[in-house]
């Protein structure tokens, strides 16, 4: 019965054709009547009156076609690690204030927090660094070996979800997302350099290279922190950054002056080369809180040694110069250059010039004055004079350093006091 019944009805779709339906005809009317419903239309005229009044009142909006605009267009289908137009209108944002301290950012539109790594962060400038950039709002990550690092520098922020610390040697690559990269990790005491000199050097050539590597490879822009030794013992005084320098490449020295300046050729060959954003600073002899004690510096020594009621060790005749800024002056001037749209490189320094016989007895003045000066042979090649020219900060940056040497000195004084008295283990 189910077989005939099937046959059947096979018959009957087989006998009738199948008539497809007529195409509808199109109809202004359906649009327009879903328009101009709920108020549609009116919706849509004041949406365009806000947005063109938006514009018009806001040029600083539209994209201005300068060098590094067209570096992002033209480069875009080339280069597989360009930061993409949303960061670019937001770094333009962001570096209003910057550019123009009046200006302020257009309404709804607020100063997005960054994602910084800051490799070194838990040494003496790093620390500092970290302080301002997680003050301001951003987000950090700190890598550091704790080779001259410490962890209670950072110990104060290891409980807010902005910070992040990781215990690794930029020698070796890691992989992280992050907007911006202050590359501070290298020793920069003789102490520690020269009684690591192959590490040294390792980390300035090899740390540097990994660290542009993860700049290029995630968009992220990068800041080399160099130094002043790139002058090494200088014919010109001041040093300007035109000057090359004068460095001997095969003294005890050298794995951390050739080494900054070869870090210096890396950073500007990965501009050239891959497009990477970068900035570089000479940073010149900087003090105050969280230095590391005995680490052989000058004002660290000095300080020590008249808490410690030891004769104050000048090294030679005590006529060479250094200029000392503090390390709050050093941090303001690091932010500045990577919120800036210029490369450099930029020293940054206290042009005000002190010889070590002038800056010990500051110290014993502040300390102790009935502290006694030991002279001592001087070390090799070292720098008789060290004065940086900031002409090019100040006009282009609109930095110099506030803080004097009689103002920060006592601070860093009360910071050594308690660290050598009071808590011993924190040295």
């Amino acid at each position: 019965m189910k077989q005939n019944s099937y046959r059947r009805l096979e018959g009957i779709f087989q006998d009738e054709e199948y008539a497809p339906k007529g195409a509808k005809r199109w109809s202004w009317g359906r649009p327009v009547r879903y328009i101009m419903r709920e108020q549609r239309i009116l919706f849509i005229l004041v949406g365009m009156v806000l947005a063109t009044t938006f514009f018009v009142l806001q040029p600083s909006l539209l994209l201005s076609q300068d060098n590094d605009t067209m570096g992002y267009t033209e480069n875009l289908s080339t280069i597989g690690h360009r930061r993409p137009f949303t960061r670019n209108f937001r770094d333009r944002m962001n570096h209003m204030e910057v550019l123009n301290p009046g200006a302020k950012l257009p309404l709804g539109l607020r100063r997005s927090p960054h994602r910084i790594l800051v490799t070194g962060g838990a040494g003496f400038v790093g620390s500092h660094l970290v302080d301002k950039l997680i003050e301001r709002g951003d987000s950090v990550i700190v890598l550091d070996n704790f080779f001259t690092g410490r962890k209670s520098n950072v110990k104060h922020h290891l409980g807010n979800p902005q910070f992040e610390l990781i215990r690794h040697d930029v020698v070796e690559p890691i992989l992280l997302e992050v907007d911006q990269i202050y590359h501070l990790a290298c020793p920069a005491s003789p102490v520690h350099y020269k009684h690591t000199p192959v590490k040294t050097i390792k980390t300035n050539v090899m740390g540097t290279l990994n660290m542009l590597g993860l700049a290029k490879r995630v968009g992220a822009r990068f800041l080399l922190t160099s130094t002043s030794e790139v002058y090494g013992d200088p014919f010109e005084h001041p040093q300007r950054e035109t000057y090359w320098g004068h460095v001997n490449p095969i003294g005890v020295r050298s794995c951390y002056d050739e080494g900054k300046r070869t870090a210096e050729t890396l950073t500007m060959d990965y501009h050239r080369g891959a497009n990477v954003e970068v900035r570089i600073a000479r940073i010149f002899n900087t003090y105050g809180p969280r230095m590391c004690i005995d680490d052989g510096r000058v004002v660290s020594n000095f300080v020590a040694q008249a808490l410690r009621r030891q004769p104050l060790t000048v090294y030679g005749d005590g006529k060479q110069t250094r200029s000392f800024q503090y390390v709050s002056d050093l941090v303001e001037g690091l932010v500045q250059l990577m919120e800036s749209e210029h490369i450099g490189p930029f020293n940054l320094g206290n042009p005000s010039e002190f010889t070590m016989l002038e800056l010990a007895n500051v110290v014993k003045e502040v300390i102790d004055p009935q502290a006694k000066i030991e002279f001592k042979e001087n070390t090799a090649d070292d720098p008789h004079k060290r004065k940086p020219d900031i002409t090019k900060a100040k006009n282009l940056l609109h930095w110099e350093p506030k803080i004097t040497l009689e103002k920060g000195l006592p601070l860093m004084v009360e910071d050594f006091r308690q660290r050598i008295f009071e808590d011993p283990m924190g040295l």
